[in-house]
Order: C-alpha cells, then sequence, then structure tokens
C-alpha cells in the first residue's frame, strides 16, 4: 500500500511569504503613534494579514473553484498591501530600507500565488 503525501500549508511558498510579509509589517506599525496606527496601521496590518488569511483559508476548502477564489481575493491584498506601503512611505511612516523590503516582498506574491493557483487548477479534479 501507498502512502499518499498531501501538500501541507507550510509548503505553500505563497503562505510563507506572506506569513512573513504580515509579521514583518505589524512590528514596523507597532512602533508608530496612536494616530498613524489608529488610521493608516491598522489598515495596512489588515490587508497585508488578508493576504496569508485568504491563502489559508482557500487551502482549507474542498473544491477546486472556491480554493482559486480565496486565492484571487488574496492577489487583491497584494495590492491593497502595495497601496498602504506607498502611502506609509509618501507620509515618512516607513524607513527607506523598510519601504523596500516590503516592495520587494510584494512583488514576489503574484507570481507566487499564479503558481499557487496554476498547482490547483492542474492538480485538483473537482
Amino acid at each position: 500500500m501507498t502512502e499518499k503525501n498531501y501538500l501541507k500549508i507550510s509548503q505553500i511558498e505563497a503562505y510563507n511569504i506572506s506569513k512573513d510579509l504580515s509579521n514583518f509589517t505589524w512590528d514596523i506599525v507597532l512602533k508608530w503613534d496612536y494616530f498613524a496606527r489608529d488610521t493608516v496601521g491598522k489598515q495596512f496590518v489588515r490587508a497585508v494579514d488578508s493576504i496569508s488569511a485568504n491563502i489559508a483559508e482557500g487551502f482549507g476548502r474542498f473544491h477546486k473553484k472556491v480554493k482559486i477564489k480565496f486565492f484571487q481575493y488574496s492577489k487583491g491584498s497584494v495590492l491593497e498591501s502595495y497601496d498602504w506601503t506607498e502611502k506609509s512611505k509618501h507620509r515618512n511612516l516607513i524607513t527607506e530600507d523598510e519601504y523596500n523590503e516590503l516592495l520587494q516582498t510584494l512583488q514576489k506574491l503574484p507570481k507566487s500565488i499564479n503558481s499557487l493557483i496554476k498547482y490547483t487548477n492542474d492538480n485538483l479534479t473537482i
């Protein structure tokens, strides 16, 4: 009898990248003053957190189309996070190094999420 190897969420590149980005963003926003945290910070953290959260939720779904829908939601959250990154830079809330790290990571995610969508499409029947 052959044992099946099931994909684990910890093996999904897009999930790992976005989870690390969530923690990085959280650490940055925690240092901001109350007004910045309450206005930009909360929305920035929610947007970044929703990238990995939607990947995780999609991963837990049964049907291929539903999984892919959640992965697509995560791509939308990438763009929202990009917007908050730009606003944070313009408002001098993040350093140049933080900006570059955020931007570099956000730029990796669409390709990684598209790979996850393709993998799901190619390997699941329902």
